[in-house]
């Protein structure tokens, strides 16, 4: 089972690229996010615990988003592997996510990082929001907040990852599919 980590700051590519690898690979997307809407909209315990929790305004716990995780993989014994989109953000979540996986009978394959200049994600994220409609793509400030954020909570993360031989870093300027190759390399050298 092929399962991998996608990490990037915001405006990296890892929407593309995710897209592309799990084409190519076969692989279900779990996204926390979507995650999170679909329980909700599923009425489940973890999707009404969630939801009451974002309606105080509050994070949804670690715990919670691990759970709805668990189920995914078990409502998917028989996938290919999974594509793991904005999780884990911290090393608590790593542990929490390996500790799952070892439970299913399964690891982290590989996590692949995009790396992308601040400058750079700046103006791609600026140039999304024109077609976006999302706020946080049209203003400036907050897309260096956004970005700094990523660095300043997902650099131990990925030190996480490479203590265990998993990390590949992918400089993320580029042709998209020079940078997918790139990605797939760095997948099977990991996966040998």
């Amino acid at each position: 089972m092929l399962n991998l980590v996608l990490f990037g700051p915001p405006g990296a590519g890892k929407g593309t690229q995710s897209e592309k690898l799990i084409d190519k690979y076969k692989l279900v997307h779990l996204s926390t996010g979507d995650l999170l809407r679909s329980e909700i909209k599923a009425g489940t315990e973890l999707g009404l615990r969630a939801k009451s929790l974002m309606d105080q305004g509050l994070l949804v716990p670690d715990e919670v988003v691990i759970g709805m995780i668990d189920n995914k993989l078990k409502e998917n014994k028989e996938a290919a592997g999974f594509i793991f989109d904005g999780f884990p953000r911290t090393v608590k979540q790593a542990e929490a996510l390996d500790t799952l996986l070892e439970e299913n009978g399964t690891a982290i394959s590989a996590m692949v990082a995009l790396e992308v200049e601040a400058e750079e994600l700046t103006r791609r994220l600026l140039e999304r929001g024109k077609t976006s409609g999302r706020p946080d793509d049209q203003n400036e400030e907050l897309i260096r907040k956004r970005v700094q954020e990523y660095n300043d909570k997902t650099l131990p993360v990925a030190n996480y990852y490479q203590n265990q031989g998993k990390y590949s870093s992918i400089y993320g300027i580029g042709a998209i599919e020079a940078i997918f190759e790139k990605i797939c390399t760095a997948i099977e050298r990991a996966t040998i």
